[in-house]
């Protein structure tokens, strides 16, 4: 399987997420600039955590009209994994690619420390490998990450089981406790938690392995031919 690692200005969590695909899961990934407007070649999308152009007027907000975004709205519609993960989320908020929006967290504080998860749905392409309600350790690493939708949107989250993650002790003041969803077919995550700085017991957890593993077994069972 190919992943690409998309970079932005201000973009730090793509080195983490680089090598959690190169060192733990063993598989091809490439870095690719955010003026690209081909991803073609790739068949997992990853958008890193960081501060894109600064979080200038709302995190996320100027790097959903990069190229680079487009491309990432075209692979979605193809049905490729797109995982974004912290300001990645943000940027698939922003870019309408999943519904919703970040408000700053509730106490207005950055966090960064280990939360627990409970596994909303396990039957999605990033889930497969954990237990449904299973518990998880994963870090979070935020000021904005207070997940904010209307009631009808929240309603047709539930319905749709797009809600994957929730926090066990809400830690930003997210609706529902919400932590990750996926859009309505279910191959785009949006999380703030993350699972690539938790793939080694020795940075904490090693939780957050699964969750790539997930991916890729998906993949193999839907692409892969082996008879």
């Amino acid at each position: 399987m190919k992943f690409a690692v998309i970079v932005f200005p201000g973009s730090n969590c793509d080195v983490d997420m680089y090598e959690a695909i190169r060192e733990v899961l063993d598989e091809e990934v490439h870095y690719v600039p955010y003026t690209e407007s081909d991803l073609s070649y790739y068949d997992g999308i990853l958008l890193p955590g960081g501060f894109s152009y600064g979080d200038y007027l709302r995190s996320g907000a100027i790097a959903s009209f990069s190229p680079a975004m487009r491309a990432v709205k075209q692979a979605a519609a193809e049905g490729k994994a797109v995982l974004g993960i912290c300001n990645g989320f943000q940027m698939l908020l922003e870019s309408g690619i999943l519904p919703g929006a970040m408000k700053r967290n509730e106490k207005l504080k950055f966090m960064c420390r280990q939360v627990e998860l409970e596994v909303v749905n396990n039957e999605t392409m990033f889930t497969s490998l954990y237990a449904d309600g299973e518990k998880i350790n994963i870090p979070i690493a935020h000021g904005e990450g207070n997940y904010e939708c209307d009631e009808l949107t929240l309603q047709r989250l539930m319905e749709n089981k797009q809600i994957v993650f929730r926090y066990t002790n809400n830690p930003n003041g997210s609706v529902a406790s919400i932590a990750g969803i996926t859009n309505e077919i279910g191959n785009v995550l949006g999380m703030m938690p993350h699972p690539e700085r938790a793939v080694n017991d020795l940075l904490g957890s090693a939780d957050g392995i699964r969750l790539f593993k997930s991916i890729v077994k998906s993949w193999r069972e839907n692409y892969v031919v082996t008879s």
